[in-house]
């Protein structure tokens, strides 16, 4: 049987049409596969382009045949295999061309492949459809012209037909392209025109809209246009509503509808519809509308029968896709067509029915379904049926295929069927002389068993196994298996199995990599619906732990841990790191290797690969430096004769090419040179003169063409002596020169001469002369005795060169001379001078040491700013770096420093340096009266105190005290009145570093008009307390609700108001910047003293304190919680948004009221409350009304005499919840440190008002409302109003929210944080096209960072649904936990803080741009971030009502439970009472307080207040009447600090700048204090409550009669009404969630469309986070500073100088003090010198020998840069055990009082953190101490540089080298300096 599917699909924007071949069966063995896929192009206008796919199996060719019309030639060519196409260069457009393409395999050729190429416009491209010969067809006929294929409705009858057309999301916009060419061929099979047949067209997916009415069109050619331009809608399938719409808007007149017309309704669907569509089908059925329903692919089929018009076989269509909608076009619109005819007949009248034909047969039934086959049976019919005729095809579309059976038979087997197809099924009765209609029907085929339990499973490298379950009646299995990577196509893989094969390993994987696995079960030549599975192959494993060793100039031994067993070998790759050319070896299974063939003096980088059979691993990289080649050893000669000597030496490695061997006569001649084989280590040199001393100099030359140092060696030849007689001859003895002079270690005064003795038997003694070669100087001359071979030539001048000639004398003349040159050293300055760690009284310089070695360095330094000497100092040698201490702050100093040599000194190194400013600023006076004034200033933020002096100008009057480092103000008394007054603020530091006095000059008062004499002031003013550092950083709105009864008396009530009056003077700031306070006073009823925003001082607030009278009355604590709520923290009364409230309570007794009710309210509410008892307090009630943990916010004391024992710890856990970055919020019954955002962003039930594009819903229960964000709602709000201090290091964002079918498939962000630039710096992001979740944000160094989430548990997300999301954000990890279930978990940095300069933002789109930005729409039901990892872990997603357990949860608001708590409506007021029972008698009262004097008025009424009490004690009560009104009276002469004022603005704190360039020599310093975790400041505090609905108060007794005792507590009403009530509340609930629920299931589900990638634009780096421990050391600075010199040593004989030893490895960091001085070495032998010149003053004993340090440690994270404010060390959790250990070691440093920090500033470095700087040792450091320089000194000279540390403010700058270049010399002469100064000429072997 042949299946024929015809596909056309065009694809915008190209000029390809493309047609589908229809998919044959594999054809059979031995025959040739036919091509497939006939696709033309026009090229141009004379130009076709052909082209097919090639056939499955074997063939050699292709033969194309085409034929024109008209004109009918025929053209055959042959083309290649490898061409597979053809372009016809003779192209007319105007013609039509058939093809008939074959394959060819030798004599065999397959079916033929037939095309057309219609004519058509230049640049148009067409694909129409194409078969295949079957077998069975003998027609080849293949004209498809497509006017002959579509049917035209001829009638006459007029329609009006509207389309309902699907535009949901699961559509596509490739099918709907299809939906478009299927509705323009339906359209050209109709009339139409204005007074013809109409056709308008509706599309719909969430909401329905017209696309065009019945009357907007008059032509056809019009309708097909807006067919071509119809848009994709997009959105869910609402196909109810879609049918409603059109019976109310199209099949209207003013539509276009017609009366007396038919009128036809046509829906297309692809899907189940999300709401009901039997009531508007029926009413547009029953309206006289005929609907056809058309489904494709997903629809339901009994959907489309309940929608479409009777009978069902005519007016249902369902096909399998899109692309076989063409199919049904003829069958649909004769259908259409035939019914309009009739309708229109049964319009007009003609009713009468058509001949009736013979009677079909009846009751059609399929049976025995499966998968190939199903049996039809029906019942026969009447009259003699000679046989039956039954039709079956598929209902997508096919071929029809029948089976004819006897009349006597009524069943058929169908066999050879399709899976999971629809078939339609038609039976026939066949007469003699005519067929009956037929009886139809249809039955859908079962799909095929397919596999269960794919598992993969063993995964390795490159193989994994796959096991399933079999399927039964599969034939075998076939397996497909691909990289998840976008590569090509032909990457997929294909295994076939047997049927009895359950597992199979897969083979040949590329290593870590995903693999997506897809298992098909075989039925002959179909496959069942495939499963799929995932997994990633393992990475294959690198090598490890690479070390180096034996490293010299030419090689290098690598040594490597292995990687694996299955590895085969290894490749070692290395480089010069400044190279470009790759060296590779493979070196098989081994683990270690030598390089060889290096270059000396290079880094190398090496790279270890691991190569398996899949390839290789990641490569292990390290980096090491090969050694400078080495010199000869042992030059020495031997063998001297008059004409030659002897020169050998030892070999200086195995890869010496050859040697350069040079001689040279020292008193003039030419060089000779010779190469000698690098396997020889001897020469004899010949051709020499007779006394003559030589230089020979060797050097090794290497096969890299590195040469060696150089090695010198001088040797006389002998001389040759002739003594000629009368008689005889004789020849007399030789006389020999020295051998190898050499002149080292030279030095700015001195060289050392050495040589080797030859003849030491003859030799008197040697005579060495010595000159400069200019000879400006007289020759000098010395005597060597014997036995000695060297000699210190000193003093000698600085930079010149000597000309050194050494004489052996003998007893009868001198032998040959030996002449050397040498050169002393230059008088070279130091170099690029550098000034670090400024501080108030010191900096440290530091300088590179000049080439020359000095005997130590001058410092010199001389304020330029201000008044002070010039000062020097000095220091050894081996000091290159100086801490200058005693300096004036804010001072700039020039700084010069001089080497100091034998011989002099070099030039002077300058620069300038300046310290920091160690004053105060702001210094105003304030409250100036006549003895007393007030002085106030900005704070130092390091000054540890502060010294404050006032002196009178005209007197000797004067006062000093020493205040904290947090003081801002003073008051003085006692002064006189009408003088001038200086006062002067000095800084001071832990150290006892004192900055300058900063002076302000006022004038007292004058004396005025005496005033009458004024009682004396009994009670002094009280000292205003200093705040305490842990409340520096608090930042609340703080309330005290105090005790006024009658129990607390008026001694107690007093020391109450001292209570109040220390712990509120434990405060720093007080006003809108810091802490705010109240203060009310309950007995009852409640009284508010004073509202938050009364004071904004801490002087006027005590001051208000002090003059809070006593109340007195009974104990009504919770109606005075209730006061607290409504009255006090409230906008009017000054409470803040986003600042913790704190509520502390202070009660003597049990209340006379209920206080758990209101305490739980507060307490949920985010409040923190702390309760206080004493005396007769109920412990158990103060358990209920504080917050929780109870011993942390509880309590109890015996007596107000012992409020000091709990004073320091209240204060402490008070000042820390006012503190903390996070505030108490509730959260599921309980309260937990967060941010509830709902209430941030205004998403309020009493709020969401005010706030666009908001809307409230229900939510997952009628109770919880929730909030519809809609596209245009984009809220936003400032993170300084949300986020203050930026988020914490951990914590958990927890989101309950549903997307919406409007939600855009394109990526948008739940919640995110942008900065100032509308760059983001965190947030949640959801894509609705990709089905991924993504976090986001920027780690400590400052990089975006993002973790992705996908799979089956995160796509839920997507689908419509309420779903509790918890992103639990750790500095290691981000887990996602959904609907309390951990789903996924991935590894993250440690974040860094957030600015605060920006917006925080809800549903941003993520391709927003600028002020463009758009939002998603979607719902929002709650959304906290909890300041804890934890809390995923303890929600019970109680708002969820699939996991809601409601002996978990608490009872949801407006609950309609019958709890204890529930109370109802008020009822009616009953009728009043009578009096109550009479009470018992109180207590006496205490005496009243005593009232403020005032003017004696009339007598009051008497109170109706209890019995008086006893007399109070007398002594209060002014005698007389008071006179009137006087002047206010200066203050009583108080002493201590007065009162406060307004503090002076704090500047704002600079935000921690970046990290500075490489940092300063070695470990100076201690290590620095941890870094602040950003300035503590406002965290996002709730809301006003909601409103909760009308209060439901219990039903108390009647109004309340006369006041009269304390009567009983009321008794409780009636329970039993109550609970009826109760009762029917609940009813009503229920009925209210269930029809709720009802109305919102329908559009809970939501249907995705392609994905879409999400754009991951990094943002800028974030401020640096909290600083967590200390990392590893950083990169190695310059040297470490030396220790402490030691004491002078004493001046001694200049002896000579030993051998300089090499100089060693850079030494590690030091710390500690100087090392004693290293022994001198030991005196050398007596000679001609003389004695020394006075050396340089005291210069410091030498360091210790210095170490060989390992190797630097790795560069370490660069720490926050920035002082440390140890205000913000109060972290999460402070004071539950983390006390600091080393208290000594945290200053108490003053900072700007902002609570904000400001981005936009930079804080200077403060490298001193720790104990105020360093170490005592630093402090007095062991230089000599600094003297007075002469006037006259030129280093006084003003030629200095400023200098500035390097860091954030200051860019390094380096001094030009000082350095002074020796003048004249030839270059040979420098290159030997050089390399005498590098390693020294090497000394020979001699005779000594």
């Amino acid at each position: 049987m042949q299946v024929c599917v015809s596909v056309r699909a065009c694809l915008w924007g190209s000029l390809l049409c493309l047609a589908l071949v229809s998919v044959f069966p594999q054809p059979a063995q031995g025959q040739v596969s036919s091509p497939r896929r006939f696709r033309s192009k026009v090229l141009s206008q004379n130009k076709l382009h052909v082209s097919w796919k090639e056939p499955k199996g074997h063939f050699e060719s292709y033969n194309v045949m085409y034929t024109t019309q008209p004109g009918g030639e025929e053209t055959e060519v042959q083309v290649s295999k490898q061409e597979g196409k053809l372009i016809i260069s003779t192209f007319d457009p105007s013609k039509e061309y058939y093809f008939k393409i074959t394959a060819v395999s030798g004599a065999q050729e397959s079916k033929p492949l037939h095309g057309k190429h219609e004519a058509q416009r230049s640049g148009d491209e067409t694909v129409l459809p194409q078969r295949r010969e079957d077998s069975g067809v003998t027609n080849e006929n293949n004209e498809l012209s497509e006017a002959e294929e579509l049917f035209q409705c001829t009638t006459t009858a007029n329609a009006d037909i509207v389309i309902l057309v699907d535009g949901s999301w699961s559509i596509g916009r490739i099918n709907f392209r299809l939906v478009r060419m299927f509705l323009e061929n339906l359209v050209k099979a109709f009339a139409v025109e204005f007074d013809k047949t109409r056709i308008g067209l509706a599309q719909y997916s969430g909401d329905p809209r017209i696309e065009w009415h019945l009357n907007a069109h008059t032509t056809k050619a019009s309708v097909i246009d807006a067919v071509k331009n119809l848009p994709y809608k997009g959105g869910n399938t609402l196909t109810g509503l879609a049918l409603t719409y059109i019976m109310e808007n199209s099949f209207k007149p003013e539509s276009g509808s017609r009366a007396g017309v038919p009128k036809i309704g046509i829906l297309i669907t692809d899907g189940k519809s999300q709401d009901d569509v039997i009531p508007p089908a029926r009413s547009l059925k029953e309206a006289g509308i005929e609907l056809f329903a058309i489904g494709v692919k997903n629809a339901d089929e009994n959907e489309l029968k309940a929608i479409a018009s009777p009978p069902q076989e005519t007016h249902v269509y369902n096909v399998a896709d899109f692309s076989v909608m063409s199919d049904i076009v003829e069958g649909l619109t004769r259908t259409v067509c035939e019914r309009v005819e009739q309708l229109d007949k049964t319009l007009k009248g003609d009713t009468r029915p058509p001949s009736a034909p013979m009677a079909p047969p009846s009751d059609l039934v399929t049976s025995d379904i499966t998968a190939r086959s199903f049996q039809v049976t029906w019942t026969h019919a009447p009259g003699l049926v000679e046989k039956y005729r039954v039709v079956y095809y598929p209902a997508s579309g096919g071929q029809p295929e029948e089976k004819v059976v006897h009349g006597t038979e009524n069943t058929v087997m169908l066999n050879y069927l399709n899976s999971l197809t629809e078939y339609q099924v038609a039976v026939f009765a066949v007469y003699r002389s005519s067929a009956s209609e037929a009886l139809r029907g249809s039955a859908t085929t079962l799909a095929l068993p397919m596999v269960n339990f794919l598992e993969l499973f063993d995964m390795t490298h490159s193989t994994m196994r796959v096991r399933w379950k079999t399927a039964a009646g599969a034939s075998g299995y076939m397996i497909l298996y691909a990289p998840l990577t976008e590569g090509d196509t032909a990457d997929e893989k294909e295994v076939k199995v047997a049927d009895n094969v359950s597992e199979v390993e897969l083979e040949g994987l590329t290593p870590d990599t995903e693999y997506t696995v897809t298992v098909y079960a075989l039925y002959g030549e179909e496959a069942s619906d495939p499963i799929t599975n995932q997994e990633t192959t393992l990475p294959l494993t690198p090598a490890r732990n690479l070390r180096f060793s034996d490293v010299d100039h030419s090689s290098a031994r690598l040594t490597w841990d292995a990687a694996s067993r299955k590895v085969n070998g290894y490749r070692i790759m290395y480089v010069k790191t400044n190279g470009v050319q790759t060296n590779e070896v493979d070196v098989g299974r081994v683990t270690s290797w030598l390089l060889r063939n290096l270059t000396s003096l290079t880094e190398y980088t090496v790279a270890i690969f691991a190569v398996y059979d899949e390839g290789q691993a990641e490569p292990l990289t390290d980096s090491f430096t090969t050694k400078s080649v080495p010199e000869p050893l042992g030059l020495r000669s031997s063998d001297v004769s008059t004409e030659s000597f002897r020169v050998s030496w030892q070999h200086a490695a195995s890869d010496v090419v050859l040697y350069r061997l040079t001689w040279t006569a020292m008193k003039g001649g030419d060089t000779e040179e010779s190469l000698v084989n690098g396997n020889m280590n001897s020469y004899l040199i010949t051709g020499l003169r007779p006394s003559t001393e030589y230089e020979v100099t060797l050097e090794a030359v290497y096969r890299d063409e590195a040469e060696s140092d150089t090695v010198i060696l001088t040797e006389s030849t002998a001389e040759r002596t002739t003594t000629v007689a009368t008689t005889t001859s004789t020849t007399a003895a030789p006389r020999y020169g020295v051998r190898n002079l050499q002149i080292n270690e030279e030095t700015t005064f001195s060289m050392q001469v050495s040589w080797q003795m030859t003849d030491t038997r003859n030799i008197r003694h040697y005579r060495l002369t010595y000159v400069t070669s200019k000879g400006d100087r007289a020759e000098e001359t010395r005597t060597v005795p014997t036995g000695q071979s060297s000699l210190l030539l000193q003093p000698l001048l600085s930079d010149t060169e000597y000309r050194v000639t050494v004489t052996s004398v003998y007893h009868d003349g001198d032998g040959p001379s030996v002449t050397r040159v040498g050169r002393t050293l230059p008088l070279s300055a130091p170099r690029s001078l550098r000034v670090s760690e400024e501080w108030y009284n010191r900096f440290r310089i530091s300088w590179d040491v000049p080439p020359s070695p000095t005997m130590g360095y001058r410092v010199v330094y001389q304020p330029l700013s201000g008044p002070g000497p010039a000062l020097e100092t000095f220091v050894g040698e081996d000091v290159n770096t100086m801490l200058i201490v005693n300096l004036l702050s804010g001072t700039e100093y020039s700084v010069k420093v001089i080497a100091s040599y034998t011989t002099g000194s070099s030039e002077a190194l300058s620069g300038r340096a300046k310290t920091l400013y160690l004053g105060v600023t702001n210094l105003t006076p304030y409250q100036v009266r006549m003895t007393s004034m007030c002085a106030q200033w900005q704070p130092h933020r390091h000054a540890s105190s502060y010294k404050v002096v006032i002196e009178s100008l005209s007197s000797s009057q004067k006062q000093e005290t020493k205040l904290g480092g947090g003081t801002t103000r003073h008051c003085f008394n006692n002064l006189k009145a009408n003088n001038q007054y200086k006062i002067s603020v000095s800084s001071q530091l832990q150290d006892g570093t004192e900055g300058p006095a900063v002076t302000v000059i006022e004038k007292t008062l004058p004396v005025p008009t005496p005033a009458p004499t004024r009682p004396p002031t009994t009670t002094p003013l009280p000292t205003i307390p200093v705040a305490k550092e842990v409340c520096k950083a608090a930042k609340a709105d703080l309330v005290f609700l105090v005790d006024g009864s009658w129990s607390i008396g008026d001694e107690n009530f007093l020391k109450i108001i001292g209570f109040l009056y220390s712990t509120t003077g434990a405060l720093d700031r007080i006003g809108p910047d810091g802490t705010q306070v109240a203060i009310a006073q309950f007995s009852d009823d409640a009284r508010t003293e004073f509202k938050l925003n009364s004071y904004g001082n801490k002087e006027r607030l005590l001051d208000a304190i002090t003059r809070i009278s006593y109340k007195g009355g009974n104990t009504k604590t919770g109606r005075a919680i209730q006061h607290v709520k409504e009255n006090i923290f409230t906008v009017e009364g000054g409470v803040r948004r986003g600042i913790p409230k704190v509520l502390v309570v202070l009660t003597d007794g049990r209340s006379q009221d209920d206080v758990n009710k209101v305490s739980k309210e507060i307490q949920l509410e985010g409040y923190i409350v702390f309760a206080i008892g004493f005396a007769d307090a109920d412990y158990g009630e103060l358990v209920s009304i504080a917050s929780k943990p109870s011993e942390r916010h509880v309590f109890f004391v015996d007596d107000l005499d012992a409020f000091k024992k709990i004073e320091e710890k209240l204060v402490t856990f008070v000042c820390e919840a006012a503190s903390a970055t996070c505030p108490s919020v509730p959260m599921s019954g309980s309260t937990t440190p967060g941010f509830r955002m709902m209430e941030l962003f205004g998403l309020m039930e009493n709020r969401y008002g005010n706030v666009a594009g908001v809307s409230m819903v229900p939510g997952t229960f009628n109770t919880f409302p929730c909030f519809h964000l809609h596209s245009n709602a984009l809220l936003a709000q400032p993170t300084r109003y949300i986020h203050p201090e930026g988020l914490p290091s951990d914590y958990t964002i927890s989101l309950l929210f549903r997307l919406l079918p409007d939600t855009p498939q394109e990526p948008f962000a739940l919640w995110e944080i942008l900065n100032k630039d509308n760059e983001p710096l965190v947030g949640v992001i959801l894509d609705n096209g990709g089905k991924t979740l993504t976090f986001f944000n920027n780690d400590y160094r400052g990089e975006f960072q993002t973790v992705t989430f996908e799979g089956p548990d995160i796509k839920k997300l997507f689908y419509g649904s309420f779903h509790k999301l918890h992103i639990a954000i750790s500095k290691t990890s981000a887990r996602v936990i959904l609907d309390c279930k951990l789903v996924a978990e991935k590894t993250i940095s440690a974040a860094g803080n957030i600015t605060t300069d920006g917006l925080e933002v809800l549903g941003r789109m993520v391709r927003s741009r600028g002020n463009r930005d758009n939002s998603a729409p979607f719902q929002l039901q709650s959304f906290d971030i909890v300041c804890s990892t934890s809390w995923a872990g303890r929600d019970k997603c109680c708002e969820l009502p699939a996991l809601r357990k409601e002996v978990d949860c608490p009872a949801m608001p407006k609950a309609c439970t019958c709890t204890q708590d529930s109370k109802g409506p008020p009822g009616p007021a009953g009728p009043p009472g009578g009096p109550g029972i009479r009470g018992a008698r109180g207590d006496r009262g205490e005496p009243g307080p005593v009232g403020l004097v005032g003017p004696v008025g009339d007598t009051g009424v008497a109170g109706a207040q209890g019995p008086p009490g006893p007399q109070g004690p007398s002594g209060r009560t002014i005698i007389g009447p008071p006179g009137g009104p006087g002047q206010r009276g200066e203050k009583g002469e108080a002493g201590q600090p007065g009162t406060q004022g307004v503090p002076g603005s704090a500047g704002a704190p600079g935000r921690e700048g970046q990290a500075g360039p490489r940092g300063l020599p070695g470990k100076d310093g201690p290590p620095g204090r941890q870094g602040p975790s950003g300035t503590i400041g406002t965290p996002g505090a709730p809301g006003a409550p909601g409103s909760s609905g009308p209060p439901g108060k219990q039903g108390e007794l009647g109004p309340p009669g006369p006041a009269g005792g304390k009567g009983e507590r009321g008794e409780r009403g009636d329970l039993q009404s109550a609970a009826s009530v109760q009762a029917i509340a609940r009813q009503v609930c229920e009925q209210l969630i269930q029809s709720h629920m009802a109305r919102y299931n329908s559009i809970l589900n939501h249907v995705p469309s392609q994905p879409v990638s999400i754009r991951t634009v990094p943002g800028p780096p974030g401020e640096p986070g909290r600083q967590g421990s200390a990392g590893p050391q950083g990169e190695q600075g310059p040297p470490g500073r030396p220790g402490f010199p030691g004491t002078n040593g004493e001046n001694g004989q200049p002896g000579a100088r030993g051998l300089p030893g090499e100089k060693g490895e850079k030494g590690a960091q030091g710390v500690g003090v100087q090392g004693p001085r290293g022994p001198q070495g030991a005196p050398g032998a007596t000679g001609q010198g003389r004695t020394g010149t006075q050396g340089a003053p005291g210069r410091p004993g030498n360091p210790g020998t210095p170490g060989r340090p390992g190797v630097p440690g790795a560069v370490g994270l660069a720490g926050p840069p920035g002082y440390c404010d140890q205000n913000s060390c109060v972290g999460y959790n402070v004071g539950e055990g983390g006390e600091v250990t080393d208290r000594s070691a945290v200053p108490a440093v003053q900072l700007p009082s902002n609570t904000y920090q400001n981005y936009g500033e930079m804080e200077e470095d403060d490298p001193y953190r720790y104990g105020g700087g360093y170490p005592s040792e630093y402090y007095q450091p062991n230089y000599p101490a600094p003297r007075p320089v002469a006037p006259d000194d030129p280093a006084l000279s003003l030629d200095d540089v400023e200098l500035r540390s390097p860091g954030i403010h200051r860019s390094t700058r380096s001094l030009a080298e000082g350095a002074v270049e020796a003048e004249g010399g030839r270059r040979e002469e420098k290159t030997g300096l050089k390399r005498r100064l590098k390693r020294g000429a090497k000394k020979m072997p001699g005779t000594n």
